[in-house]
């Protein structure tokens, strides 16, 4: 072989080299309603609450006692209520301290929900023994909203390193545990993984997936999305709800809550997510807004009575519409949203973000 040809030849592999150690297309960072939002630190004081040490285990059962799983046994409530409340509390306090900062730019604030998060990675909260289906959810409604909340705090630059590297493992290992319980309930086809709870599991996931920027979590986040999506039949309903009995309209809004957060994931992150199977998503909208001042088409649906409306929409009815009606017209729901004493959700990490189209 000649000198010349010697040396395209090592250009060549040179060049191989060098190019296929290049991505063909470099993974954007997964993106949250909530970076868009910058947040000027304040010196406002914030009570932070002292922290509470809690096991990696939970223990606690359901609280229904009949079949629909619709009408609620005020002796298991009460059990349920004292072994989950611990577990519930830090969710409260970490989304209450995160939406501080979020408001008022409160250093102290940030630095309380990061405290508060930290110390539970520590203490690996939720990394035990789930005791039974109901503790699995619970664990994913706490982890779900503390995942949010960190997305609501993360560009303050009061994540320290310790923390960051302490708090996003943790919260992986926590929702790999729920991949992995509805994952398999998916496979035995069981009621919760074909319902309100697979949409509350992806919200989870899907927010530890933009926390941690990892895309296969937040892909199995999303996937949850076009499950429950395809779900909607075409008066806005939802089979799996509608079988709640009295609660059948609650368990529409329940359901609709998490698959809008999910949808505002999608579209964050270049997926157009409201107009899947032709904004299918609009007429569980519509259907839900309806039922809050008019129930009869669920009553005459299940033929029972239902628990709602009762007032004026609670926040976990009505949180979501603050979000969908910066994208969506809706006179009915404005009205309905402007009667709301609260918008401030737990599960869905606290108060919905600012309208998406602010910079």
């Amino acid at each position: 072989m000649n000198a010349s040809l010697c040396f395209r030849k090592m250009q060549y592999l040179t060049a191989l080299l060098f190019f296929s150690a290049i991505p063909l297309h470099a993974e954007k960072k997964l993106r949250s309603p909530w970076d868009s939002h910058r947040i000027k630190l304040t010196t406002e004081s914030y009570a932070c609450p002292a922290v509470e040490h809690l096991s990696p285990d939970l223990t606690t059962s359901g609280f229904y006692s009949d079949s629909k799983s619709s009408i609620i046994d005020p002796e298991k409530w009460k059990a349920y209520a004292a072994s989950s409340g611990p577990y519930k509390a830090l969710g409260d306090r970490v989304v209450a301290a995160a939406d501080t900062y979020q408001s008022t730019g409160s250093r102290e604030a940030a630095t309380c929900a990061l405290e508060h998060m930290d110390a539970a990675a520590k203490d690996a909260v939720f990394t035990g023994k789930m005791s039974s289906n109901q503790a699995c959810y619970v664990q994913g409604w706490v982890i779900g909203a503390v995942s949010i909340a960190y997305l609501k705090v993360r560009d303050s630059g009061l994540v320290s390193k310790s923390q960051k590297e302490t708090i996003l493992p943790w919260i992986e290992k926590v929702v790999s545990q729920s991949q992995s319980y509805y994952d398999a309930h998916r496979q035995k086809s069981s009621g919760d993984a074909q319902n309100n709870h697979l949409y509350w599991a992806g919200v989870e996931v899907a927010a530890a997936g933009i926390a941690t920027n990892n895309r296969q979590l937040f892909d199995w986040g999303m996937d949850t999305y076009h499950a429950g999506i395809s779900q909607i039949q075409p008066d806005g309903s939802l089979a799996q709800e509608m079988r709640r009995g009295q609660r059948a309209l609650h368990y529409h809004l329940y359901a609709l809550a998490p698959l809008i957060y999910l949808a505002e994931f999608g579209e964050d992150n270049g997926l157009h997510s409201y107009a899947e199977r032709d904004y299918a998503i609009k007429k569980l909208v519509d259907l839900c807004t309806a039922g809050l001042e008019d129930n009869s088409f669920f009553v005459k649906a299940t033929g029972i009575a239902q628990d709602t409306p009762n007032g004026p929409p609670a926040a976990e009815q009505i949180s979501w519409a603050k979000t969908y009606l910066t994208r969506f017209q809706n006179p009915q729901l404005t009205k309905l949203l402007e009667q709301a004493t609260s918008l401030s959700y737990m599960y869905l990490g606290g108060l919905p973000p600012a309208p998406h189209s602010q910079g």
